[in-house]
């Protein structure tokens, strides 16, 4: 193997000592929390194909794929027939093909070879090295795994290679920061937590108060496990785990050819105007770019890196997005919004100057909020929102029908601001509230309760129904 890779493949001299020599790994060892991804399960083990896993920045996908590797060993899969290379350190395709042939010609050939490539969208022309080894037949035995920050990297993967992925039926992964359940589960501080998973029984109120405690922590640290692991080794979100997240951020634009002074400028607009109906055209007029056409494209990038998510307003008689009406922007996470606001308005000690201030901050707070709630269910669902006579702050849709939220993250539910959640028979409002009610028939739940039970693709069950204590009216 190319002496370049080596230290990511350790396991090729002493296997019993992979966890304690690879630098992700023995990262893990220093951590209070340490997530097993449920991917992990749905990962190939002896189908050969091409396998794509998508994601941002920062998330984890590197160490993920070690607690692959390593979960191969314990199967018994030998060490020679794992490799891991690392895109960024591959200059085109033609080393790119000549790396994995001298790599496969090596392996053992009677067993099934994984191949992982992480980062591939580093490597200038990637798939035509991929599209030749697959027509090749030199991928027949193999489960090759890219990995990319780029999303467009598994649209490419469908449209570049049909016919060539394998016969397994999911192909396609994307890992996305921890979810407000996922880190509740994580951190296991909740007794009988996992009975509360999508119990017909309202919880006790001391769990109740846990769930929102855990809730403000999620809107500090989000689903990013470096700064999870900061509020709980050192009670704060270090300056240093910040500055990494958005230092990718930026390194990745300038990557792309975007300059970094129209990033800053569009990045502050979407702060300016976070969670707010916007058009391209009108935030032509709060900047120095001149073509609504360049703001969308550079919006259009963070998309791709899974680092904003842009919610269209639904068609309701249609179930598609409006193209034409205005839009919200939010970061697919808290942790994301924080990065980048402590890089574009940089202040001493961010995490009490900023963050905290951020979310003692009424407003800016149920901004904060309302972004979690679509952001978590965009990973399951086209997700809208309504503009109407009133607004609808989420929409997801299921089962050929769409389900309205309205998110209210406030002491007091005003009738105005909820008359258009009203009209619909099967709304939900998602509240403050630490008790269930309802306002006419429309079902009042505790935010950061209907959040740990988000419904998965194909549920039955949409609103939260529960018996006995906490079916109060609001």
């Amino acid at each position: 193997m190319d002496p370049r890779f080596l230290p990511h493949n350790t396991h090729l001299e002493i296997p019993q000592q992979f966890s304690m020599r690879d630098p992700q790994l023995r990262q893990l060892k220093t951590q209070k929390y340490v997530y097993r991804s449920k991917l992990l399960d749905q990962f190939p083990f002896n189908t050969p194909g091409i396998y794509t896993l998508g994601g941002g920045r920062q998330i984890g996908k590197s160490t993920l794929l070690k607690q692959w590797m390593l979960e191969l060993l314990a199967k018994k899969v030998a060490p020679p027939a794992i490799a891991f290379f690392t895109g960024e350190l591959i200059n085109d395709h033609h080393a790119l093909l000549n790396l994995v042939q001298t790599e496969l010609e090596a392996m053992p050939d009677h067993n099934v070879h994984y191949i992982i490539i992480d980062e591939i969208t580093y490597i200038k022309d990637w798939d035509k090295t991929i599209k030749y080894l697959a027509d090749a037949g030199l991928l027949e035995k193999t489960i090759l795994m890219l990995t990319g920050s780029d999303l467009n990297l598994i649209q490419e993967a469908r449209m570049r290679f049909p016919g060539r992925r394998g016969k397994a039926s999911l192909v396609n992964f994307h890992l996305f920061p921890l979810s407000f359940q996922e880190v509740v589960l994580l951190k296991n501080k909740i007794p009988e937590i996992n009975t509360v998973l999508h119990s017909k029984h309202f919880p006790s109120p001391t769990v109740i108060d846990a769930l929102f405690s855990e809730f403000e922590d999620y809107l500090k640290h989000g689903g990013f496990l470096t700064a999870i692991n900061d509020l709980a080794l050192d009670g704060t979100i270090l300056k240093a785990t910040l500055t990494t997240y958005s230092d990718w951020i930026r390194g990745d634009m300038l990557k792309r050819g975007k300059q970094e002074h129209f990033c800053r400028e569009i990045l502050t607009a979407i702060i300016k105007r976070y969670n707010t109906q916007i058009t391209w055209n009108s935030l032509v007029q709060d900047l120095s770019i001149d073509h609504p056409k360049t703001i969308a494209d550079y919006a259009g990038v963070l998309e791709s890196m899974d680092a904003l998510f842009i919610q269209p307003v639904l068609l309701e008689d249609k179930l598609v997005a409006a193209p034409k009406k205005g839009k919200k922007m939010v970061f697919t996470d808290p942790f994301i919004f924080h990065a980048l606001r402590t890089w574009l308005f940089p202040v001493e000690n961010a995490y009490e100057n900023q963050i905290i201030t951020a979310l003692n901050n009424p407003e800016l707070c149920s901004l904060l909020v309302e972004a979690c709630v679509s952001t978590h269910y965009r990973r399951y669902y086209p997700t809208y929102y309504i503009k109407a006579e009133g607004e609808v702050d989420v929409v997801y849709v299921d089962h050929g029908r769409f389900w309205p939220i309205e998110v209210k993250w406030t002491n007091q539910l005003r009738p105005k601001d909820i008359k258009q959640i009203l009209k619909y028979p099967n709304g939900r409002i998602f509240s403050k509230n630490k008790h269930m009610g309802k306002l006419e028939t429309t079902p009042i739940e505790p935010l950061p309760l209907a959040l740990f039970n988000l419904p998965s693709p194909g549920a039955s069950r949409h609103t939260l129904s529960f018996h006995g204590r906490g079916d109060s009216q609001s």
